[in-house]
């Protein structure tokens, strides 16, 4: 059947996956709790009409706070509907980032997930000017339960279906369906406004390259109210998959074990600490096992796809993953077809090793305000290229302006920004989306991203550095957790290295080195061990590239903190404010 609006995701359940038994699942009190198509739809209809009762019309605005779980998806469907806006915002915000988010908005209702939050949103209340409503996903006395809602009752399924189809009808797919605050990584944070076109452009791509069945399971673990997790529940709804929401990010190998998924969604610094993990537990191994390990892992490192190392590497590598990346891929579930990947640059010898084990990375790029994805890397050869973000997602058009800049066309293209006109007018121009991000399109239509353009900085010499690439590189060491290359308007380039706090702790303990964090970073043999790994990585580097200086930070850097967005990456501004004094010390 046609999707033109969000919510004929529902009618697709009705027409299809009625008989779907876990549409959606979550975990309530440590227990999987499952909801039958049946029930998504019915609680979505019933929860529109609640909505209506209380005065929520075509156009206004409702803002969800919440984790990810099913009650997420009635609220979205039920707005959809209607015709409301649904305006989703991440869980670790502060009161003021709040308080700004949603009186720019002005949304007339506000439903937040939990006790925390619920106390966090009542501490506001008397700033946020245009609600009129607040709502709790979990029961508590602060504010109402979100079961009220539910508490109309039609003469009959007919009756409600009547009255919702009126509304419905009015509804059109380049209506405005929701909007989502950036994470302000480059800036201050903008509304993205995006129709039901744009949500489905995008999912209905994805839908087409993740192939995902009805008898599959999709893991949902990035934020829902990320525009990304969201096309992952979109297309994996379009594909009648279940649906499992984690509880969080620091379940998720339980989490894998418990639904066995076939599929989920990951953003490269989870990558990035999963494969970290495994190399940590290699080197616990000893004697055979431990140079069988290595033999496999470096054996992985050096995979080309379409079987371009030759038939005796082929050989070599049927053997390792009968041997070794078994493990890894019972240790994902044993189910696991492949893992939607996006949001920051993926290095490269991540994607080679999971691929050598049989786990396909697919590779993606785009941003909010593109729905998200305007590339994407396919299953197989030709629709797949190692090593870049993929080709264009169907519908989508790309083309590089004369400075490097990628630009993009088609019906991901969001409506424009909330209440900015200008913003709108400097980024959509004659059709064309600037993107902000620098890369390049080779023979074959696959696109690299080279780096942001905001963060290009140039030296006092006049040579310019892109950051990104340096970044990426430099992360591939187990010892450093995150990095940030510094240096605008100086004479060399420097960083900022934030260490693995768990492989730093492995190698103090050999190494007979005690003491805190703070107190390691200072310690002689430690900078000796951080020069030897910065000059390493070097090598691989131009001049005015390479790292000349740099200093240890003792903090990890996380959304929590401040120097990550919820997305997982670096906030510069944000962290050149925090360590200015270190950064001073650096190029004194």
């Amino acid at each position: 059947m046609s999707l033109t609006r969000t919510f004929d995701i529902l009618d697709l359940y009705r027409n299809q996956f009625i008989d779907k038994t876990d549409a959606l699942a979550g975990k309530v009190n440590g227990q999987w709790v499952t909801y039958t198509a049946k029930e998504y739809t019915a609680y979505a209809d019933r929860l529109s009409c609640g909505l209506i009762s209380l005065g929520i019309n075509k156009g206004d605005k409702v803002v969800t706070i919440s984790n990810n779980r099913p009650e997420w998806n009635f609220f979205d469907m039920a707005l959809s509907q209607i015709g409301a806006i649904h305006v989703p915002l991440f869980t670790n915000l502060e009161k003021e980032a709040y308080a700004r988010s949603i009186n720019h908005c002005k949304a007339k209702m506000v439903v937040v997930g939990d006790a925390d939050l619920a106390q966090k949103i009542s501490g506001i209340k008397e700033q946020l000017v245009s609600v009129t409503h607040f709502f709790t996903l979990d029961t508590g006395d602060i504010l109402d339960n979100w079961k009220t809602l539910l508490a109309y009752e039609p003469a009959s399924e007919k009756a409600l279906l009547d009255t919702l189809n009126a509304i419905r009808s009015a509804i059109f797919p380049d209506d405005c369906a929701t909007l989502i605050y950036t994470s302000g990584t480059t800036g201050n944070s903008k509304g993205v406004m995006l129709s039901h076109r744009n949500l489905l452009s995008a999912a209905t791509a994805a839908a087409h390259v993740f192939q995902l069945k009805k008898e599959h399971r999709y893991l949902s673990i990035l934020p829902i109210c990320h525009v990304g997790e969201r096309m992952g529940c979109y297309q994996s709804q379009i594909s009648g998959c279940s649906i499992y929401y984690g509880e969080s990010l620091a379940t998720i190998a339980a989490d894998l074990q418990d639904v066995k998924p076939h599929g989920f969604g990951a953003v490269p610094r989870i990558l990035e600490k999963v494969y970290d993990k495994i190399v940590a537990k290699g080197e616990k191994l000893t004697g055979v096992k431990k140079k069988l390990f290595f033999w496999a892992l470096n054996l992985g490192l050096e995979y080309k796809q379409d079987r371009k190392n030759g038939a005796w590497y082929e050989l070599k590598l049927a053997v390792a993953n009968k041997l070794i990346f078994s493990k890894w891929r019972s240790a994902m579930g044993g189910n696991v077809i492949s893992i939607g990947v996006g949001g920051a640059a993926l290095q490269p010898h991540l994607e080679r090793v999971f691929w050598s084990a049989g786990i396909k990375l697919l590779n993606m790029y785009g941003l909010t305000e593109t729905a998200p994805i305007i590339t994407i890397n396919r299953m197989a050869s030709p629709g797949l290229k190692l090593g870049t973000v993929g080709a264009c997602a169907d519908g989508v058009e790309i083309k590089i302006a004369a400075d490097g800049e990628i630009l993009c066309k088609g019906p991901n293209v969001m409506l424009g920004y909330f209440d900015d006109d200008k913003g709108t007018r400097e980024s959509i121009v004659d059709g064309w989306f600037h993107t902000g991000d620098v890369g390049i399109i080779d023979e074959d239509g696959f696109l690299s991203i080279t780096d942001r353009k905001k963060e290009i900085f140039k030296l006092s010499n006049g040579k310019y550095v892109s950051p990104l690439a340096i970044e990426n590189k430099f992360r591939e060491s187990l010892y450093i957790d995150q990095l940030m290359v510094i240096g605008d308007g100086q004479k060399f380039t420097s960083a900022l290295i934030s260490p693995n706090a768990e492989a730093l702790k492995s190698w103090c303990t050999e190494k007979g080195i005690n003491g805190t964090v703070p107190e390691k970073i200072e310690n002689p043999e430690v900078k000796k061990l951080f020069h030897t790994i910065v000059n390493q990585y070097n090598k691989d580097l131009g001049k005015d590239e390479q790292v000349k200086r740099f200093r240890l930070v003792a903090h990890e850097w996380a959304p929590q903190t401040g120097e990550l967005s919820p997305t997982l990456k670096l906030k510069r501004k944000v962290i050149t404010e925090k360590y200015k004094e270190l950064i001073a010390e650096i190029f004194t």
